[in-house]
């Protein structure tokens, strides 16, 4: 098998249905070679069809020993990673008054160290060639945060701040680092978010609006929403740029949520508590 002139391409959260699973297939189109992971190897098995441009790999984002390990499998296997998707992460609905601890906690593990234990990982091998590029996955919420999904949003925010650091302390070590910021892209996500949701203890103070909470779990995923194919392939052409660009977002409320990041609180507030229904 030949591997040398392919971009060898690590992604998180591969599991079917996903936008992960379809960043792996649009990498693979583009003649990449995709080390897709997830915390099964189950979760990817449509993945599984051969191609020898898919490896799949176990990866609890997690567990720093088991991101070391895959990281170094990786290296010591195809020689290089030329491209890290920071891609997994999960959902976190609920009013945050009464929200666990132990469910923010998750999120942020998730969300925020997770990324970072690869990118710690991965820098070393990366600047030590003079050559590399991160790519974070973001969320168009941290442009209007609104109820409901605070935790989320939140861990979401600390990324983007995250990203943009390193945007600027990589760059010397010939390190590219891009913040992909989704619109509304249709995947597993809501139902993943429904499944924690159901987790959630019962609310006190907001029982009146538990429809509405629930809803948000959905709110991305509405007749609106482009499919997770249509995204991936969009991204991986931008991310394949010899020089991407420091953002990219797309899909569904891109716009206006930047619309929304720049007006005045109170008309920003306004907008946010109708389309929540708070």
């Amino acid at each position: 098998m030949e591997t040398f002139h392919k971009q060898v391409v690590l992604i998180t959260g591969c599991s079917s249905g996903g936008i992960g699973n379809a960043l792996a297939r649009a990498f693979a189109a583009r003649n990449c070679l995709v080390v897709a992971t997830a915390r099964s190897i189950s979760s990817m098995a449509d993945l599984n069809n051969g191609d020898d441009v898919y490896f799949l790999q176990e990866l609890d984002v997690l567990s720093d020993q088991n991101v070391q390990e895959v990281v170094t499998d990786v290296i010591d296997k195809f020689g290089r990673i030329d491209i890290l998707v920071n891609n997994a992460g999960v959902q976190c609905i609920g009013p945050l008054a009464e929200v666990p601890l132990s469910s923010v906690e998750h999120t942020f593990n998730t969300n925020v160290y997770g990324p970072m234990r690869l990118i710690q990982a991965v820098v070393p091998h990366m600047a030590s060639r003079k050559k590399g590029k991160i790519v974070n996955t973001g969320s168009v919420t941290v442009l209007g945060p609104g109820p409901w999904a605070g935790v989320y949003t939140a861990s979401k925010s600390a990324l983007h701040a995250l990203t943009d650091t390193l945007r600027l302390e990589l760059k010397p070590l010939g390190i590219d680092v891009i913040n992909v910021v989704p619109g509304a892209v249709r995947s597993n996500i809501g139902n993943s978010a429904v499944a924690g949701y159901s987790k959630m203890p019962e609310w006190k103070l907001y029982k009146q609006y538990e429809g509405v909470i629930k809803e948000r779990a959905y709110f991305s995923q509405g007749p609106k929403a482009i499919t997770s194919e249509e995204f991936a392939n969009k991204t991986a052409t931008v991310i394949l740029k010899e020089d991407p660009p420091a953002w990219f977002s797309f899909g569904p409320y891109s716009t206006i949520m930047a619309i929304v990041y720049h007006l005045p609180i109170f008309i920003k507030d306004f907008l946010l508590k109708m389309a929540m229904k708070c």
